[in-house]
C-alpha cells in the first residue's frame, strides 16, 4: 500500500512507500523483486519435502526422482501465480497448469510419502487465485477431496484430519485475495476516469469562460471600431474617444481572460450592468436598467451565474438581435419550491437567425446548473427574452 503524509514540515523529505504493482505487468526489475517477496514466503510448506529428499530414507533414482517432480511442481506453480499478478496466461493454459499441479501432487504422494502432502496448499492455492469464482469453488472443495483420499491411502489419518481445513481455507482466502485485487484495479481505473473527467470539465468551464469574456468583449470593440471609422476624418475628437473605449475594453478583456484562466474571475452583478449600460449605449440601444439589485445575502457563486447570463443576453442582443430597446430586471421571488433570485432580459429583436441554441446559451444552462439555477431563453409576441432563476435559501436568505 502507499502511505501519504499530510503532516510533513516544509523542509522534510517524504519518501513514499514502494507500492506492489498487484494486478499489472511487472515494468522493471525492482518489481519483479517486489512480487517475489509476496510469493517465495508462501514456499513454507515445501520445507517438509525437501527434509524427506534430504533424509536418505529414498534410493538414488527415487531421490532424483522426487527433486525433478518438486522443481517441476515449483516452476509451475511460480509460473501460474506470478502471471497472475500482471498478464494472467490464456484460461485452456492456467486449466492445464493447475491440472499437471494436481497430478504431481498425487504421485509424489504415493509414491515418496504424506510428507509431501503440503503439496495440496499449492493447488489449492493455484485454484484460488486463478480460476474465476465459480470455477474456484468447485475445484478447490475437489483439490482438498483428492487430498484426503491421498492422505487415506497413505495411512496418515492424522496429517489428513490438520490439512483438511488448511486446504480448504487457503483456497478460499485466495478467491478473496483475487477479488481484492481485481477490485483494486477497478478503483485503479475509476480514479483515472475521474481525473480525465476532471480535466474534461475544467477544459469546458475555460471554453465556456472564454467564450463569454472574448464574445462579448470583442463586440463591443467591433461596434466603437466602426463608430470611429465613420466618425473620421469629420469628427476626429469622437473618434479619439472611440478609439480610448476600445483600449480599455481591451484591456479589461485581457485581464479578464487572466483571471479565467487562473479559475478566479467571479463577476458581479452590478458590475455587469454597468458594463451592459456601456455596450447597449455604444450600439443605440436604449436600455431600462435597474438601479438597486437585490443581492444582499446572495452567494457569490450564484450571483456570478446571473452575472455571466446578464453578459451573455447583452451580447447576443448587439449582435445577433438587431432590437433597439431592451428591459433588464432583477427581482426576488417566492414560489411553492421556495425562494429564488430572477433575472430577465427582454428585447425587441428577433432573437438570432440560428434554430439551435448556440454556445453561449449552453454554457449558461451549464453553469445554472450547477448553482441549482434553471434558464428559459425563447421569442415572445414582440422581442426575445431570457430568464435566469438561481433559488434562495439557507445563507443565501
Amino acid at each position: 500500500m502507499s502511505v501519504t503524509t499530510h503532516d510533513a514540515q516544509p523542509h522534510e523529505t517524504v519518501v513514499p512507500e514502494p507500492q506492489v504493482p498487484v494486478g499489472r505487468p511487472s515494468r522493471n526489475r525492482a518489481d519483479v523483486r517486489r512480487k517475489l517477496m509476496w510469493i517465495l514466503p508462501w514456499l513454507v510448506f515445501l520445507g517438509s519435502p525437501v527434509n524427506d529428499l534430504c533424509s536418505g530414507r529414498h534410493t538414488a533414482a527415487g531421490t532424483a526422482a522426487g527433486w525433478a517432480g518438486l522443481a517441476c511442481f515449483t516452476a509451475t506453480y511460480l509460473a501460474l501465480v506470478y502471471r497472475n499478478m500482471g498478464r494472467p496466461f490464456p484460461g485452456p493454459v492456467v486449466a492445464c497448469g493447475v491440472t499437471v499441479l494436481g497430478a504431481l501432487a498425487v504421485v509424489l504422494n504415493l509414491t515418496l510419502g504424506t510428507a509431501w502432502i503440503g503439496l495440496f496448499v499449492y493447488v489449492s492455492v493455484a485454484c484460488g487465485a486463478t480460476f474465476p469464482a465459480r470455477t474456484a469453488y468447485w475445484t478447490i472443495p475437489l483439490t482438498t477431496a483428492a487430498m484426503v483420499a491421498t492422505g487415506l491411502a497413505g495411512g496418515d489419518e492424522a496429517v489428513v484430519s490438520y490439512m483438511l481445513l488448511v486446504v480448504l481455507l487457503v483456497g478460499f482466502a485466495m478467491t478473496g485475495v483475487r477479488q481484492l485485487v481485481r477490485t483494486t484495479i477497478e478503483l485503479r481505473e475509476a480514479r483515472a476516469t475521474v481525473a480525465q473527467l476532471a480535466a474534461n470539465e475544467e477544459r469546458l468551464r475555460l471554453a465556456r469562460d472564454l467564450h463569454d469574456l472574448l464574445g462579448h468583449s470583442l463586440s463591443l470593440i467591433t461596434l466603437k471600431s466602426e463608430l470611429a471609422g465613420r466618425m473620421l476624418p469629420g469628427q476626429p475628437e469622437k473618434a479619439a474617444q472611440q478609439v480610448a473605449d476600445i483600449e480599455r475594453v481591451s484591456r479589461q478583456a485581457l485581464v479578464d481572460v487572466r483571471e479565467a484562466v487562473t479559475g478566479y474571475r467571479r463577476p458581479r452583478l452590478g458590475a455587469e450592468l454597468a458594463g451592459a449600460r456601456l455596450a447597449l449605449t455604444a450600439a443605440g440601444v436604449h436600455a431600462d436598467l435597474p438601479d438597486e439589485l437585490p443581492t444582499d445575502g446572495v452567494s457569490a457563486e450564484k450571483e456570478s451565474a446571473l452575472a455571466w447570463a446578464l453578459r451573455e443576453a447583452v451580447t447576443n442582443i448587439i449582435r445577433h438581435s438587431g432590437a433597439d430597446r431592451c428591459t433588464v430586471e432583477v427581482l426576488r421571488r417566492q414560489t411553492l419550491e421556495g425562494p429564488l433570485l430572477e433575472l430577465s432580459v427582454t428585447d425587441n429583436g428577433s432573437g438570432g437567425s440560428g434554430k439551435d441554441p448556440g454556445n453561449g446559451l449552453t454554457g449558461l444552462h451549464e453553469r445554472l446548473r450547477t448553482v441549482g439555477g434553471v434558464l428559459e431563453a425563447g421569442r415572445v409576441k414582440r422581442g426575445f427574452r431570457l430568464v435566469a432563476r438561481v433559488p434562495l435559501g439557507g445563507a443565501d436568505t
